[in-house]
């Protein structure tokens, strides 16, 4: 089983948090700019106005998350700053290159392997997942003869989201200490799906409906696994992050510990007490298991806008993006923007628009961004020390520091 990692851990965990007493954390460091002290106060938006702009995330956050940022693309190199300790209790500030759970950004990197296996011609986006993985896809209305490689990239297929069963939200509520260490496999997590009817089936020449679900991202790593030849894991690894030289970003599996250096990550248990979460297997499923670094993720987005990963005629499919219908909770977090193959696009205010997709797992926020031309990249880290936060409030804050950083204004 994976951590809901989009708009369902966010019932999930803020349902645990509003049973729990909130804790008082110890003060937190502020740091900004980057550690190998360049100026870049010649800049439109420099370091005062990164760490204003993070502040202001944190604030968002609830007031005592901690908050790692890094701009690439600049003329005077990376931009950082920081607010925060690596563990409650401590002095130690946020480590630069401290690794967090990417949790549904993991989703642009397994979009961007089926799309390399399209464009070598193993696969076709408009093949059914019935073709594909017979028989998987059915039962109480589901029919995978209807639903296509791009609606699982898309979310277009209308399939149940699996993290919204009732058996699994309960472990993941109110038994999540006991079951840190999950390991059900993703065939599992789908059979869960299919006891439940889908949200819509996509309709030849009707109108697109999009319901986001981290089913569809199971599924396309299974069609990957059997078009590749190799599992999902090995897929990004070889085409990805080794093609990339991305140092410090990883697939740990079942294996539960993060890299060193990172932030420990808290929630507020129904107890009351403080749950230490950073240690778990929840997330090893291709919906959301990378692990990375703002460095890397940088590096990622900025390589696939920049056309390194991707032919131009599948980096065109990836951007042919559709309106969100289905999914009130998501156009109420996320109001602006629309969705692609395994990205958001999202509107700037000093025109044009950049790609995106967050990732949101326990006790973590991934907020990666890039412009169009791949020229500048943000990835903005935030981890939780008490209760979950608001996610409409914190996307708004990081939605700002986002457009701040690619306009290259201080707002």
């Amino acid at each position: 089983m994976q951590m809901p990692t989009s708009k369902k851990v966010r019932a999930a965990v803020l349902a645990a948090a509003l049973l729990a007493l909130a804790s008082p954390m110890a003060a937190t460091a502020a740091t900004a700019g980057h550690p190998s002290g360049h100026p870049d106060e010649r800049r439109s938006y420099g370091r005062a106005a990164l760490q204003q702009d993070l502040a202001a995330v944190r604030q968002a956050g609830g007031g005592d998350v901690n908050v790692l940022a890094r701009v690439d693309g600049t003329k005077h190199g990376p931009l950082m700053a920081r607010i925060g300790t690596r563990t409650a209790g401590s002095s130690d500030p946020i480590p630069w290159n401290a690794h967090f759970r990417a949790a549904s950004t993991t989703k642009t990197f397994m979009a961007t392997v089926v799309l390399q296996l399209a464009a070598e011609k193993r696969l076709s986006l408009d093949d059914s997942v019935e073709h594909w993985l017979p028989g998987v896809v059915a039962g109480n209305g589901n029919d995978g003869s209807r639903i296509t490689v791009r609606d699982l990239l898309r979310q277009t297929s209308g399939l149940y989201d699996y993290i919204d069963d009732p058996a699994i939200q309960d472990r993941l509520i109110n038994h999540f200490d006991e079951d840190r260490h999950d390991a059900t496999p993703a065939a599992d997590l789908v059979a869960v799906a299919m006891r439940h009817r889908p949200v819509f089936v996509p309709r030849p020449g009707g109108a697109t409906r999009w319901a986001y679900s981290n089913t569809n991202y199971l599924l396309a790593a299974m069609i990957a696994e059997k078009a590749g030849g190799a599992s999902w894991r090995e897929l990004i690894e070889h085409r990805v992050i080794a093609k990339l030289g991305l140092r410090d970003t990883s697939i740990p599996g079942l294996n539960p510990y993060l890299p060193e250096p990172h932030v420990n990550a808290y929630l507020s248990g129904p107890d009351g007490k403080r749950l230490d979460i950073t240690e778990h297997s929840f997330q090893h499923t291709a919906d959301s298991g990378v692990v990375s670094t703002t460095a890397d993720l940088d590096t990622f987005f900025r390589a696939l806008a920049g056309g390194r990963l991707l032919p131009a005629a599948q980096w065109r499919e990836m951007r042919q993006t559709v309106q969100r219908t289905d999914d009130p909770e998501d156009v109420a977090e996320m109001p602006e923007g629309t969705y692609g193959l395994g990205l958001r696009r999202i509107p700037l205010t000093c025109g044009g628009f950049y790609y995106t997709h967050e990732g949101d797992g326990a006790g973590v926020h991934t907020r990666p961004a890039v412009s169009a031309d791949g020229r500048r990249a943000v990835t903005v880290s935030v981890t939780t020390t008490t209760a979950p936060p608001d996610l409409a409030a914190l996307n708004r804050a990081t939605k700002t520091l986002v457009d701040h950083a690619l306009c290259d204004s201080p707002g």
